[in-house]
């Protein structure tokens, strides 16, 4: 096998050994001979696209797939790159994830992997100690309390923040832990457990203090994209931003704008509006638009590289903070979860949002939520039938068998994280018990029931990898080895085209990514081997070489590149 770690032999134009160049001015060079920027040879191309299902050749031209094989091989080329036989692959597209979020988590502090109180409250106070002045805000991560067998306390905190208000995210993003001083400036009708608020609890927190400003959510963004392209993500889809729970700003789109417009906007991506951002509006009675953001922008708005997408809309909570909306208790417990507002205001959201004209990403991890935003839906679809409008469940965490049915119906895509269960499946296995357990993050069902699988990671929740993903979704085996909803596993080829056509479909990209073929963009990713031909176990562990994003190479940052 070749080591696909070391560079591979590259040519200009002129056939020597020669730096990369750049391709995004004339397409001729002194000559009237039309002339790629780049061709890739001696590959192992895996378009996905069932029409020219493998090449050995693919040339670009200004950030443009322009042919396979025979349709460039004889064409003049500034840069050829010999990949002896490296597999390429689309670009992944991570349909669910939190940027802003993931680098400004990168940055902060971090009690992970602390399984004792003292241990996280001295991680606290040395935090703290490297904060100047009193009186400010202390960011903190990494926290979850399985590890801890409990929450921690407001007055535990108290001991340990010489004057500051502490906000210690939950690894979920569903909830935190504040210490008195936050508490003290909270409405007295905001419910918390002794310093832990969830859910609506945590956003009410979150509105205390001043946003973000855009450098620094610019900054944060453009680390975790970092991130993303090491793991071989070239497009991703950003899951709610200027309000709902993990807002950063109101303005918060302005931090996209200023990293495209510095030209530091590495990856593509798609940008999901928290619901309640949507304002009541006066519009003409014809335009049927009860709410919408200023100016009747909805999704589809933007160009390749930023756009608007989905409206994201949050119905319940998640399964690590054991807030996810349940239709019977978790196992050896007495709850069965919460929603994020009142059942009836959540429908009308989404009602609202589809009459509007936005595609919908609604936010269901347990069953009882994901009833909601069904019947919500199937309300929405009978008052204006929308069939293209290709609306989204983010996470669809556990949908019963009578579910299944339904959400084909309605045409709808289910937006999976399979490395949840890679990671933290001992934990939901064990809370939903036995009956239940096989119900989590399908794959098989949703196939089988014409329901388009969407692979996503929501990062920083969990790793990113989409080949670790790819590999649980096949093999369905946690880190420990236990095996969860063995029937779900699909194949390789199914999982890949999870997080390449699904992805690209979600997101309405369909023309431009998510295969490999003329016309379509020069996003890919090149891997050290094939996840089809090596054992499942070892599909995680594949090396991602590098990324073109538009054409342009990048390596990863950890292989010096």
């Amino acid at each position: 096998m070749p080591d696909h770690r070391r560079p591979r032999d590259r040519y200009s134009a002129d056939g020597a050994h020669g730096p990369q160049t750049p391709c995004h001015g004339p397409d001729i060079l002194g000559t009237d001979r039309p002339m790629l920027c780049t061709r890739l040879t001696n590959a192992n191309i895996v378009t996905m696209d069932p029409r020219h299902p493998v090449a050995r050749q693919l040339g670009i031209w200004r950030g443009r797939i322009v042919g396979l094989d025979d349709a460039v091989s004889s064409t003049p080329a500034r840069e050829v790159i010999d990949l002896q036989g490296a597999t390429v692959l689309p670009g992944f597209i991570d349909a669910h994830v939190h940027l802003a979020w993931a680098g400004l988590k990168a940055s902060a502090p971090s009690v992970a992997p602390c399984e004792r109180v003292d241990d996280v409250l001295a991680v606290v106070a040395d935090a703290v100690a490297r904060r100047k002045g009193s009186g400010g805000w202390v960011d903190i991560g990494g926290y979850d309390q399985r590890a801890l067998g409990r929450h921690l306390t407001a007055a535990e905190l108290d001991k340990v923040s010489d004057g500051h208000k502490l906000f210690i995210m939950h690894d979920s993003g569903h909830g935190c832990v504040v210490n008195t001083a936050v508490l003290d400036l909270l409405p007295a009708d905001v419910p918390h457990q002794d310093g832990f608020l969830a859910e609506s609890a945590m956003t009410a927190a979150r509105r205390l203090r001043l946003p973000y400003s855009q450098e620094e959510l610019a900054d944060a963004i453009e680390r975790a994209a970092g991130t993303c392209l090491d793991e071989g993500v070239t497009a991703c889809a950003e899951a709610g931003i200027g309000g709902g729970l993990l807002g950063h700003s109101p303005v918060e789109l302005g931090a996209y704008q200023l990293l495209r417009d510095q030209g530091r906007l590495p990856l593509r991506v798609q940008l999901m509006a928290a619901a309640d951002t949507l304002r009541p509006v006066g519009s003409h009675s014809a335009d049927g638009i009860p709410r919408a953001l200023d100016l009747g922008l909805r999704t589809g708005f933007g160009d390749d590289w930023l756009s608007v997408g989905a409206l994201k809309v949050y119905t319940d909570g998640g399964m690590m903070a054991r807030t996810a909306a349940l239709t019977a208790p978790y196992h050896g417990m007495e709850h069965t979860g919460e929603f994020q507002d009142d059942p009836e205001r959540i429908a009308d959201v989404i009602v609202d949002g589809h009459l509007a004209g936005w595609q919908l990403a609604v936010h269901a991890i347990g069953d009882r939520a994901a009833d909601l935003a069904l019947d919500a839906l199937e309300r929405a679809q009978r008052l204006r039938p929308r069939p293209g409008a290709r609306h989204r469940i983010e996470h669809a965490g556990l949908i019963r068998p009578d579910q299944l049915p339904r959400l084909a119906r309605l045409g709808a895509s289910a937006v999976v994280q399979p490395n949840f269960l890679r990671y933290f499946g001992d934990d939901y296995a064990s809370i939903m018990g036995e009956d239940r357990a096989p119900w989590l993050y399908r794959g098989r069902a949703f196939l089988d029931h014409g329901i388009t699988l969407v692979g996503s990671s929501d990062r920083p929740v969990t790793d990113g990898s989409p080949l670790r993903a790819v590999q649980f979704m096949v093999e369905r085996a946690s880190e420990s080895g236990l095996v969860i909803g063995p029937d779900e596993g699909i194949t390789v080829e199914e999982a890949l085209r999870s997080y390449t056509i699904g992805g690209a479909y979600a997101c309405h990209w369909e023309d431009s990514a998510g295969t490999l073929a003329p016309g379509k963009r020069a996003d890919l990713v090149v891997l050290g081997d094939d996840p089809r031909r090596v054992g499942t176990s070892d599909i995680g562990d594949i090396e991602i070489v590098s990324t073109f994003v538009d054409g342009r190479e990048r390596r990863p940052v950890a292989s010096g590149g």
